[in-house]
């Protein structure tokens, strides 16, 4: 069961989870009409390090700095998905996408639900806060503006993960993150030219 704090403190937070964030897709323009393409996810959780969202927040709400190395452009975030919906690969249907289908009482099921999948991390909440079980789909992640995040964060603040989960959280990221793309070895590949 995953550890969740419902108050939220003055800034943001690593495993802060907020509800109604926009992502904007693109931005085009065509004779003089701008088209804004966005997406609203439901739920987003914050992945990027805490003492970089400290060190921004103390630069722009502290005096403690008159340099601005410390200052992000950017917090990194990834949507949760309805655990269910992800199962049968509908947890994207309202952008028109379909997803693999996991099988929740087989192996790729339990393995997600035991977060023994690299690109999936599997939350679930106490009983006492009304959030469904929640996959993060690695894969999916994207930035979010500081200020726009700050802004909205009062009215969409969910909750956050206790400490030792938003480890866990990022240690899997960064892993996911990290991994080596290895060639598909279904690719035939060419026969040895003689010697």
């Amino acid at each position: 069961m995953t550890r969740i704090r419902i108050r939220q403190r003055y800034r943001i937070s690593q495993g802060d989870i907020f509800r109604e964030i926009e992502y904007i897709e693109y931005v085009a323009e065509k004779k003089g009409i701008i088209e804004v393409s966005r997406i609203v996810f439901p739920l987003v959780i914050v992945l990027t390090q805490d003492c970089d969202l400290e060190g921004d927040h103390k630069f722009r709400w502290g005096r403690e700095s008159k340099s601005q190395d410390k200052l992000l452009i950017s917090v990194l975030v990834a949507p949760l998905y309805n655990a269910e919906q992800v199962y049968l690969g509908e947890h994207l249907s309202n952008l028109d996408m379909k997803m693999e289908f996991i099988n929740p009482k087989k192996s790729p099921g339990e393995f997600l639900r035991k977060n023994e999948r690299p690109r999936y991390h599997y939350l679930t909440f106490p009983s006492s806060h009304p959030l469904v079980d929640c996959i993060v789909d690695f894969k999916h992640y994207f930035s979010v503006n500081v200020q726009y995040l700050r802004h909205i964060s009062r009215n969409n603040f969910v909750c956050r993960l206790a400490e030792l989960d938003r480890e866990d959280l990022s240690q899997r990221f960064a892993s996911y993150l990290s991994r080596i793309g290895l060639p598909d070895q279904s690719i035939s590949k060419p026969a040895p030219s003689p010697v």
